[in-house]
């Protein structure tokens, strides 16, 4: 029997009850389906459901086959190893006993003796080369993403789930996931936020607070059919319009013909020239056909709503994310950050960087790029205060905002208002609420605990508490800002920093993102540690 997942009436709602997807109904074979959505739409939630860690509110999934699920957020046991990863460090142990000759003659029988040669083959399917035993803490997090990829093809899944697979990946990274995919035989539903990933998909399923809709094709073809869609949908709902307000405007003009014919019938019967029963009888049909006439002008009203509304129903009205900042006032040639001569490591036998020296002045923009591994995450690290130079100077303006891959600034055990006004001390509560309405957290929503927000709806908290305020920092720091938001918001916050007038400073690998918001340095760190200014060639 063919591998197949089936959604049936399926249901899902958080932990804490909130309602997210009602009534999906899927069919998945062998294909790559691309799963898209906004920010906390459920798609995380879905893949969990399909693996069984999650349980429906109602419905079920069905899952002929095995499944690989590859999580946005795995946690990593400390001191865990590549192999750790596999599951097969006691039958590694076991091939290397047996090699060594220290193994039983029972054990040799249970000996997998192409072990290593599989591991090896699974770690080079997706570009990595590296021994069973390096310990996931020396890696970055691009790396751990591959080792993780790379276990999930040694069990040979039926169907692999993979949430947002390139993020942290390099270049050489994300060509691996896609050649990776595209010789894929089995099945893979793949949420993603990589326009020229979702591009090899066979499908693009896009979830909305209105349902599931599957599109035929890739990226690019699930837009096209969409922008007609869209059209289709929005054609009805002007024509819905038009026709309630075309029955608004007989309506009234009814009702202005039949004032004016019972104020001629007022003077007539004022003046005495009808019996008065005649007049009355009058009357009386009068306001028989004017009751009928507003009923029926009423029911048609009712229809014409309720054609409108199911016009409406049928488009996702989402206000899109609009990021407006306040100045920050920096002058043009202020030092925001200096490093001279830097030098740092973890381990002395293993540097990171030996004599770094850059500088960051006035509202420069600022990328910083290179292979995963290459040391882009402690370079922040550095600037930030997180980890002490063993040499050198480093000297940097205190009032930056980091915002790490976690968004670590926020406390996630409490609210979005109480994390602004934690984070802006002298706020008061209007410009609380005021500030997380620009960016639509509004009302009810300003007061969800930050601990239960998706990954995209948590940078966007972040943003809001930070630069929210009346006075935002003249430096904000960017650890791959683009992982974990849907293509919407990168569009909003692109927008929203391109008027920013501080500096940045950018670790990204989303080269569109980098464009977008100007850039306008890049320092390239070589795999040995140096620093490379393509400015000062």
């Amino acid at each position: 029997m063919p591998a197949s997942i089936i959604l049936s009436r399926l249901s899902l709602s958080t932990p804490d009850g909130r309602s997210l997807l009602s009534n999906i109904d899927l069919t998945f074979g062998s294909e790559r389906a691309g799963l898209v959505g906004r920010n906390g739409v459920g798609k995380t939630t879905l893949l969990a459901a399909i693996a069984g860690e999650h349980a429906p509110q109602s419905g079920r999934a069905t899952v002929s086959g095995t499944i690989g699920l590859l999580r946005q957020d795995a946690q990593l046991r400390a001191g865990a190893t590549v192999v750790d990863l596999f599951g097969v460090r006691d039958a590694l142990d076991l091939a290397r006993r047996a090699e060594r000759g220290d193994a039983s003659t029972g054990e040799i029988a249970e000996v997998d003796w192409t072990l290593e040669t599989r591991l090896a083959s699974a770690l080079a399917r997706v570009g990595f080369d590296i021994a069973p035993d390096t310990e996931l803490d020396h890696l970055s997090g691009g790396q751990v993403t591959r080792v993780r990829l790379a276990a999930l093809l040694f069990s040979e899944p039926d169907f692999l789930l993979l949430d947002e697979p390139t993020n942290n990946l390099d270049r050489d990274g994300r060509k691996a996931v896609a050649d990776l995919l595209a010789g894929w035989r089995g099945g893979a539903i793949v949420v993603s936020h990589d326009r020229d990933l979702l591009d090899t998909m066979d499908a693009i399923v896009e979830l909305t607070s209105l349902g599931a809709t599957r599109y035929g094709g890739n990226w690019s073809s699930y837009r096209a059919q969409k922008a007609v869609a869209l059209a289709a949908v929005r054609h009805d709902l002007a024509h819905a319009e038009k026709h309630l307000s075309e029955i608004d405007g007989k309506a009234q003009e009814a009702a202005e013909r039949k004032a004016r014919k019972d104020s001629g019938g007022k003077k007539k019967r004022a003046k005495g020239d009808m019996p008065r029963i005649l007049a009355g009888a009058r009357r009386d049909r009068s306001e028989d056909s004017g009751g009928k006439a507003a009923q029926i002008a009423e029911r048609r009203r009712a229809e014409a709503l309720d054609a409108v509304g199911a016009a409406r129903r049928r488009i996702e009205i989402l206000q899109p994310l609009s990021v407006k900042l306040s100045s920050t006032q920096l002058p043009a040639g202020r030092e925001l950050v200096r490093l001279d001569r830097v030098s740092a490591f973890y381990q002395p036998e293993q540097p990171i960087f030996r004599d770094l020296s850059f500088s960051i002045v006035g509202p420069e923009r600022v990328a910083i790029v290179g292979p995963n591994g290459s040391g882009k995450t402690t370079l922040l690290k550095l600037v930030t205060g997180e980890l002490r130079p063993v040499a050198g100077i480093v000297r940097v303006r205190p009032d930056f905002a980091l915002f790490d891959q976690k968004v670590s600034l926020l406390d996630p055990k409490i609210s979005i208002l109480d994390n602004f006004g934690r984070l802006n001390p002298k706020a008061g509560a209007n410009e609380c609420h005021a500030a997380l309405a620009r960016f639509m957290f509004r009302a009810d929503a300003a007061m969800q605990i930050v601990g239960s927000f998706s990954g995209g709806q948590l940078f966007r908290a972040g943003l809001a508490c930070v630069l929210g305020g009346s006075t935002p920092p003249s430096l904000v720091i960017l650890d791959e800002p683009t992982n974990h938001l849907d293509l919407e918001s990168i569009a909003a916050v692109e927008a929203g920093l391109r008027g920013y007038d501080g500096a940045l400073l950018v670790v990204s690998h989303d080269e569109a993102f980098l464009q977008a918001i100007g850039v306008t340095r890049r320092l390239d760190i070589g795999a040995s540690g140096r620093l490379f200014d393509p400015d000062e060639q």
